[in-house]
């Protein structure tokens, strides 16, 4: 029992140290000497291995080297979010000439810096960036907006864009006497102005009613409503929100186990119920840091969220028996989605294909069952994460089989 709790005090192996910027940039240039295209694991499954296939190739048609960044951004990160910082690091860190070019994974602006690269510079690559943005629609992910600028600039360079000569006024210069027919000339200029402008207007009018599907039938012909595109959130907008969702979820849940391991490393031994709910804590405790030790993804980390809230509840319970009070009872967390809310209820009985389930669900899952529609479940690889083969889809998060903190202690987390 000593022993249990001298190892709740000692948690590093729980916590996720941050890295550095130095060392992230480190990581990144490492990885880009081995492939010139470096895309943060986050957004593996939202970028197209046929995309990422044609980015490469056309970086390398260029000639020169092109080292090519697609990594989420936000100001919680190394880089405090910023392009700039990731470029500046990495080329510092990887140390060698080329076109530096980075894309938050959650945007389709990329970034660039030359390093003693003689035949590039501003004029050549700001016009094929402009281009391959206007080329691109705006929901077009970053792997699609880095082919064409690379495409754009194996072509011949871009005409700059020119600006329309200052000072050219309507008022005439080649009479003495011709301030009438400067007057005169400004009034008919005004007057086609504001004819274009009304003529516009009126079509904008007609497109507007057309897209809403009201416009009458022109020539007795009835005109189907048209369609706008639905818009939907890009997947690298996805994996950039699921990357920071995921981020903060790991610095709260790290939070938690070190606080909750220093209240098991206070509480003072007791006996009897009291003793077993300890020891339970201490095991939910354990298995919570081994799974965010080795987390892969936002799953992972909820398993071990799940798993600290079994250790709080069996603690809470303990300190209760010790202090000679009844215990509290505290419901477990939705089996379908944990980050929903605790159960509510009795546990709901869930039929499908002759097999019957009773689970702990919040209320908003609860009622999604009685209007025959799927709940909310928190998402995996392909789907609902219970369509997975680990221990937490085989388990729903605990509400089925073992007791959870025994099966990953035992080695079915990663079986």
């Amino acid at each position: 029992m000593a022993a249990q709790l001298s190892s709740a005090v000692a948690v590093p192996s729980g916590v996720v140290a941050e890295p550095t910027p130095a060392e992230r940039a480190k990581e990144i240039a490492a990885a880009l000497v081995k492939d010139p295209v470096y895309v943060d694991p986050v957004y593996a499954p939202a970028l197209p291995a046929a995309k990422l296939t044609d980015v490469r190739a056309k970086a390398k048609a260029l000639g020169y080297p092109v080292y090519t960044i697609v990594l989420p951004l936000s100001p919680s990160d190394a880089f405090q979010g910023k392009e700039r910082n990731v470029i500046t690091l990495v080329m510092d860190a990887l140390r060698k000439p080329g076109l530096y070019v980075v894309v938050d994974g959650g945007g389709r602006f990329p970034w660039y810096e030359i390093k003693d690269v003689p035949t590039l510079d501003e004029k050549v690559l700001s016009p094929a960036r402009e281009r391959a943005l206007d080329d691109t629609g705006y929901d077009a992910g970053p792997t699609e907006v880095l082919a064409r600028f690379y495409e754009l600039l194996a072509g011949p360079p871009l005409p700059a864009a020119t600006r329309k000569p200052e000072g050219t006024g309507t008022r005439s210069t080649g009479s003495d006497s011709g301030d009438g027919d400067g007057v005169s000339g400004g009034v008919l200029a005004v007057g086609i102005i504001v004819a274009v402008l009304a003529i516009l207007v009126a079509l904008g009018l007609w497109i507007g009613l057309r897209r809403r599907g009201s416009a009458p039938a022109i020539a007795g012909v009835g005109a189907a409503p048209r369609r706008e595109k639905p818009f939907r959130i890009p997947p690298h907008v996805a994996a950039t929100v699921a990357a920071e969702h995921r981020r903060r979820l790991t610095r709260e849940t790290t939070a938690e186990l070190t606080d909750l391991g220093s209240e098991l490393a206070a509480l003072p031994t007791v006996a009897g119920d009291g003793l077993r709910h300890q020891e339970l804590a201490l095991d939910a405790h354990d298995a919570a840091g081994r799974v965010l030790d080795a987390s892969r993804d936002l799953v992972d980390v909820v398993g071990a969220m799940v798993l600290l809230d079994q250790a709080r509840r069996e603690l809470e319970i303990a300190k209760a028996i010790a202090a000679g009070r009844k215990a509290p009872a505290v419901q477990p967390l939705c089996a379908f989605n944990p980050l929903h809310a605790r159960a509510t209820g009795r546990p709901t009985q869930v039929e499908s294909d002759g097999a019957t389930l009773t689970l702990p669900l919040c209320t908003e899952c609860r009622q999604a069952l009685k209007r025959g529609v799927a709940p909310k479940s928190l998402p995996g690889d392909d789907g609902p994460y219970w369509h997975g083969d680990d221990l937490w889809a085989r388990t729903l998060f605990g509400a089925v089989g073992d007791n959870l903190s025994t099966a990953v202690n035992r080695g079915d987390y990663r079986s």
